[in-house]
């Protein structure tokens, strides 16, 4: 079972991807994360990402993809959940054409679909463990009344510069021009399934559960 979770930035991806590496042994790809383990690894790739990154400039298709074929030739769990990826219809190609060459399919895309309003209130209040990455919420999850992280215990939590309105509205902006062909793209593969992202943590859950349920 591999499918990619779509929407926009602060729709709760990441934390829905990591309820599903908890509930069904799926392996989480995220693009951040598997550029961040490139850049320390040394390998060949790593090094080329490491030097592309501290000049400031993107990374290219071309590498990201050759990231995601070294995870697809180690353990995939139950699955791969493609997180943050593919973003533009040229990587969703490109993804396609990886999958079919080593004989992946891709089962299912699922749509977080928010309101933009209540998404922006949401993601200016959201802070993280610095230790683990688990997310809090102040209005919907806030930090424990003891100020420990309920997964590792750290007392440390950060929250993203740009999660500020005018940043988020950038971002947004760049997500609606670039991703939101994807929907249209996927919706005429069949592949595409639409949860409420905007209810409760344990509630998308259950639709996204479903949603990959009936996809099995």
């Amino acid at each position: 079972m591999n499918i990619i979770l779509l929407g926009p930035p602060g729709a709760g991806k990441g934390t829905q991807a990591r309820r599903l590496v908890d509930e069904r042994g799926m392996v989480q790809l995220s693009t951040g994360d598997m550029l961040r383990e490139a850049r320390s690894s040394g390998t060949e790739i790593g090094n080329r990402v490491a030097g592309i990154m501290d000049r400031g400039e993107l990374v290219t298709d071309e590498i990201v993809i050759g990231l995601i074929e070294e995870k697809l030739e180690g353990n995939t769990g139950g699955g791969l959940i493609f997180d943050g990826f593919p973003r533009t219809l040229a990587q969703a190609d490109a993804l396609e054409a990886l999958l079919h060459r080593k004989g992946n399919t891709l089962d299912a895309v699922i749509e977080m679909r928010v309101d933009d309003e209540t998404l922006v209130a949401r993601i200016i209040a959201r802070s993280t463990c610095a230790a683990c990455g688990e997310v809090y919420n102040d209005l919907t999850r806030p930090v424990p009344d003891d100020g420990q992280c309920v997964k590792c215990g750290s007392a440390k939590f950060t929250r993203r510069a740009d999660d500020n309105e005018e940043s988020l509205k950038t971002r947004l902006l760049a997500y609606y021009k670039q991703t939101s062909p994807l929907i249209g793209y996927y919706h005429c593969k069949g592949a595409l399934r639409v949860v409420d992202g905007l209810g409760e943590i344990q509630d998308v859950g259950a639709s996204i559960a479903e949603a990959v349920s009936k996809t099995s």
